[in-house]
């Protein structure tokens, strides 16, 4: 069960930061397994079995990031990360392709939500196909995530709308290439005790309607085809 991270948590992350290298990493290894890695499992078996619970039929996996970084993705940094994060997500190769729930750990701090990093550019044609079919819904949601303070939509977006959007409410989806429902924060105590496992739990639950809506988007018609 997790109890928290620890001060030799947070020590480990800003360590790797400034000691990417082998020899550091594999002096300070058990620390990393015992109050990074095994706390990030704990972590993320309590939430994955919290969706799990509330989505059955859903087929989602949990995943704890690797700490080592792709050697072909060097690009002059470090062979190791300096963060560590769980993701809840379907188990398709092209995972970011895919909604997905996130908690991530860093030296400054900590954040989760639902990440949709790659969807491909069809399953954006989707989503906007599916608001011009039914703007109401997406309106529902978009006012309902507008009226909370825990999650802001984070968007990369594309340099020219690809559509005109049914209302400006509703125009940061069809500017968006890719987007996140995230929240980030400090390194606050109750990242240090079971809080945090009571506040993810509360947000994922919010953001469960919103997985349920894009995850849906697979099975809409390609609007190319019309």
């Amino acid at each position: 069960m997790f109890t928290g991270f620890t001060d030799e948590t947070v020590d480990f992350m800003w360590g790797i930061r400034f000691n990417n290298e082998r020899t550091w990493f594999e002096a300070h290894k058990e620390i990393y397994l015992t109050q990074l890695y095994q706390p990030m499992r704990e972590l993320g078996s309590e939430l994955y079995d919290f969706i799990r619970d509330k989505r059955p039929d859903s087929g989602l996996i949990c995943k704890v990031s690797r700490i080592y970084r792709d050697a072909r993705r060097l690009h002059g940094r470090g062979p190791y990360k300096d963060h560590l994060w769980i993701g809840i997500r379907q188990p398709a190769d092209e995972w970011t392709a895919r909604p997905t729930f996130w908690f991530e750990v860093t030296p400054d701090g900590w954040s989760y939500g639902l990440g949709y990093w790659m969807p491909k550019p069809v399953t954006m044609a989707k989503l906007r196909a599916r608001i011009d079919r039914d703007p109401g819904t997406m309106e529902k949601l978009t006012r309902g995530l507008n009226r909370q303070t825990e999650f802001v939509l984070e968007t990369e977006d594309y340099k020219k709308p690809r559509s005109q959007a049914p209302s400006e409410l509703l125009a940061p989806w069809y500017q968006a290439k890719s987007f996140s429902l995230c929240h980030e924060d400090k390194l606050t105590e109750e990242l240090f005790s079971r809080d945090v496992v009571d506040r993810v739990k509360k947000g994922y639950e919010f953001l469960l309607p919103y997985y349920d809506y894009f995850a849906a988007l697979d099975g809409d018609p390609d609007p190319r085809d019309a």
